[in-house]
């Protein structure tokens, strides 16, 4: 397995990807959004806007993870938002979750944006697992409009 970036020609295996990790949390977006997302993680000029791939040996990819850099208010550096971690089931249990985080560390840390967070759902249990281990849990409540 290797992490590498999102790359041009690799459109439908993230969309596969990505649905799948839509269709676990029961959410949908329409077409313009797959599109537009692609896009924004692509473009060159959206340096706040990327995302890995975990490839097989035959660098099918196998998982994704897509992460936001934005300013905060309480530090001086901006603070990277790992905003969708996915693997997909057949290979769950590889270390691919961990490698994709992993490579969102290497990144911030490159960036010299070392604070990285991000939200999962209550139930997500074997993914917590996995979190647990390779960062804190806070003790925040999200709440939104």
């Amino acid at each position: 397995m290797q992490i590498r970036e999102l790359r041009t020609d690799d459109e439908a295996a993230w969309r596969k990807l990505w649905t799948g990790y839509l269709t676990f949390y029961e959410a949908s977006v329409p077409e313009a959004v797959y599109a537009k997302t692609f896009a924004r993680l692509l473009d060159p000029a959206r340096e706040t806007q990327r995302a890995f791939l975990a490839v097989d040996d035959a660098d099918q990819p196998i998982g994704l993870v897509h992460y936001i850099l934005h300013p905060h208010n309480w530090r001086e550096e901006d603070v990277v938002y790992l905003q969708d971690l996915y693997v997909s089931e057949a290979a769950r249990g590889t270390g691919a979750g961990r490698a994709l985080i992993e490579a969102v560390y290497a990144a911030a840390d490159a960036n010299g944006t070392p604070s990285v967070y991000w939200l999962t759902q209550d139930f997500n249990a074997t993914a917590r697992q996995l979190y647990d281990r390779i960062a804190a849990v806070t003790p925040f409540v999200k709440y939104q409009r």
